[in-house]
């Protein structure tokens, strides 16, 4: 579950020189990172259709009530 915003409004509240990897698939275009300890991946930097940059936030990493989230299934193989 990924919640897109501009990468400008994306605060990481680590250290950003923590224990993270950065892996890409598909496209190539979100550069997600991930604890090289545990494998959790809590967010990427990519850009949107127009080019604005982005970060893409995995939400089971934050606290929030997932269930007032507005979820939108996206078919990854019909893309």
């Amino acid at each position: 579950m990924l919640w897109f915003v501009p990468r400008s409004q994306f605060r990481l509240k680590s250290p950003a020189e923590a224990e993270l990897g950065t892996y890409t698939f598909n496209k190539h275009v979100i550069k997600h990172h991930f604890c090289t300890k545990c494998g959790c991946a809590p967010f990427g930097f990519g850009s949107d259709p127009k080019g604005n940059a982005m970060a893409a936030v995995n939400v089971r990493c934050v606290d929030v009530d997932r269930s007032a989230l507005s979820l939108v299934p996206v078919d990854g193989k019909s893309l």
